[in-house]
């Protein structure tokens, strides 16, 4: 009897637009397992992979219907059918999965820690999306932190070598770090560290209705609300993050900080609706930060291990602290998935919820 997968797809030329297919699933390959999706996160960071679906390859990463995506997510899934030799029925995995029921890897490179998904249409993408743990040998896995995992530990990696990336070049020169969508994860994980390790004040830009769960979060040494840029000192060298990927935000602060601004680098795009940037603001250029490429650098750098060592000590760390303003809200079927999805996209969110969903 045929399996089906139930797969969420959104519009790529409008993003509000969606419908649930079903997808009958084929005979496994040699390889190859398939995956039950149990559970997978949906933040503000899952809004810039759409938004940036083919600008940066998110939507290549699973195959939809012409004219309409996957959105990628971080989850945990089942093995309930192996047709690979490593890989047993009933293992318990993590890593990037689609937003559907059900979802085919072909496994190779297994390790006790995790494997690596070579499929065909996979094999351009970056390696960091296509690795997969095996909790039963994922020293950082804790099942009683399972949604915490999901929620923050792929955006905490981003937030980690994007710290990296600015002490490793001397802050450029700068004395603070200015963080737009200063309320979204990433960002917060960038300011946490940031305000733990580094000798760099920590500015962080949100909207009125945010500005006291930043606030309260502890990890800002200043909040500013985006009508109110000119209260920071035009002359202070800055290094810009940027979350929101909000033109005008980008132009605003651009014109401030002018030649103050030493660097300036494109996260995310959690105000998708509002990008497109002039290319002849004052001050650097603004440039896109990919992750993969910090990777490969600190991996030639630190030698094998060297990144799995700090980076585990800093996330356990930081989840220590999370406690303190994250609750997790659970949703089930297309009608929840809908809801959520929405929302993110219209950025009605309360930043202090994070969303854990199953199609």
């Amino acid at each position: 009897m045929s399996q089906v997968s139930k797969d969420f797809t959104v519009s790529k030329t409008d993003l509000r637009t969606y419908k649930l297919v079903e997808t009958t699933l084929p005979v496994l390959g040699e390889g190859e397992v398939l995956v039950k999706v149990g559970k997978f996160a949906f933040t503000s960071n899952n809004v810039t992979y759409a938004a940036f679906g083919e600008m940066m390859q998110y939507w290549d990463f699973f195959p939809a219907p012409e004219g309409f995506g996957r959105v990628p997510v971080w989850g945990f899934g089942d093995i309930i059918a192996s047709n690979n030799d490593g890989l047993k029925v009933g293992e318990r995995i993590f890593g990037y999965l689609p937003m559907s029921s059900h979802v085919v890897l072909r496994a190779d490179h297994v390790k006790p820690a995790g494997f690596v998904d070579v499929s065909a249409h996979r094999a351009h993408l970056a390696l960091v999306y296509n690795q997969y743990n095996r909790v039963a040998g994922d020293a950082g896995y804790a099942e009683k932190f399972e949604d915490q995992q999901a929620l923050l530990r792929p955006l905490f990696m981003t937030a980690f070598f994007i710290d990296d990336l600015i002490a490793d070049n001397d802050f450029f020169g700068a004395k603070a770090v200015v963080l737009s969508s200063a309320s979204s994860k990433t960002a917060l994980g960038v300011a946490y560290l940031l305000s733990q390790n580094r000798d760099v004040e920590v500015i962080g830009l949100t909207s009125p209705s945010n500005k006291g769960f930043v606030e309260a979060t502890g990890y800002y040494d200043r909040v500013v609300t985006y009508d109110n840029i000119a209260s920071i000192p035009s002359d202070l060298k800055v290094v810009f993050v940027d979350m929101a990927g909000n033109a005008k935000v980008i132009t605003d602060l651009h014109n401030h900080f002018r030649d103050a601004m030493t660097y300036s680098c494109v996260v995310g795009g959690t105000h998708w609706e509002a990008r497109g940037v002039s290319e002849s603001l004052p001050g650097p250029k603004p440039v896109f930060f990919f992750a993969p490429t910090q990777i490969a650098k600190r991996t030639k750098d630190w030698g094998p291990g060297g990144i799995e060592k700090r980076f585990a000590a800093s996330w356990l760390a930081f989840l220590a602290s999370v406690a303190g303003w994250m609750h997790v809200v659970t949703g089930k079927g297309e009608a929840d998935v809908a809801r959520v999805y929405l929302a993110m996209l219209d950025g009605k969110v309360a930043p202090s919820e994070g969303h854990m969903l199953s199609v």
